[in-house]
C-alpha cells in the first residue's frame, strides 16, 4: 500500500520513544490520538504499511506501539515516514469552508472575472498559513497565492473550480485604497 494522489498525510513518525519500539509520531489529525482509529496506513515507504496497535498523547506528539516493531532498533529505522489515508475514508468537513487538500489539487483556478489561469497543483504550508500553487497550463510556470478568503473567496468543489483574487501590491510608501 502505498499513497496516491488522493492520499491525506495523517503524521510522520519521528524517534524512537524507550527500548520496546514505541514511536513518537507528529500528527495532522484534529484530536491527535485518533490517528489510530484509520486502520492500515500507507507510507512514503515502498512496501511499508503501518498499523498502530497502541497511543496515547504526550505533549505535542502522540507516542504509538506499531504492529511488528518491538525493539527499539526497528523502531529506529521507521523514522521520518510518512503516514497517509485514502481521501474517501475520511469524513467530509462540517464547515463549507474547511477543505482536505487532496480534494483542491486539479481543481480549475479562475480570476473572479472568469479568466483560468491555470489549475491548481499543490497546497504548501511552511509553518505561516496555506499557500496555493497554480500551474499556467499553458506556459507551465507557477504562481503561489496566500489560501485566505480575501484572495480565494470562492470554492466550488462539485463544480470542479476556485477563484482567485489576485493580490495587488502597493507602491513602497503608498497605502492600497479600501
Amino acid at each position: 500500500m502505498s499513497p496516491s494522489s488522493k492520499s491525506i498525510l495523517l503524521g510522520q513518525i519521528g524517534a524512537a520513544h524507550g527500548i520496546k519500539g514505541e514511536v513518537r509520531i507528529a500528527t495532522h489529525t484534529e484530536v491527535p490520538e485518533n490517528i489510530a482509529g484509520y486502520g492500515p496506513l500507507a507510507t512514503n515507504r515502498p512496501g511499508v504499511t503501518i498499523t498502530i496497535t497502541k497511543v496515547r498523547r504526550q505533549k505535542n506528539v502522540v507516542i504509538a506501539s506499531l504492529e511488528g516493531v518491538s525493539d527499539r532498533t526497528a523502531a529506529e529505522r521507521l523514522n521520518g515516514v510518512e503516514l497517509y489515508v485514502d481521501r474517501d475514508r475520511l469524513p467530509e468537513p462540517d464547515d463549507e469552508d474547511d477543505f482536505y487538500h487532496a480534494d483542491l489539487i486539479g481543481l480549475e483556478a479562475r480570476l473572479d472575472s472568469g479568466t483560468v489561469i491555470g489549475t491548481v497543483a499543490a497546497i504548501h504550508n511552511h509553518g505561516a498559513g496555506d499557500i496555493i500553487e497554480v500551474r499556467d497550463d499553458q506556459s507551465g510556470d507557477s504562481f503561489l497565492y496566500p489560501f485566505t478568503k480575501a484572495v480565494v473567496p470562492e470554492v466550488k468543489l462539485s463544480d470542479g473550480y476556485l477563484v482567485i483574487v489576485v493580490p495587488l501590491d502597493a507602491p513602497e510608501g503608498e497605502e492600497e485604497p479600501d
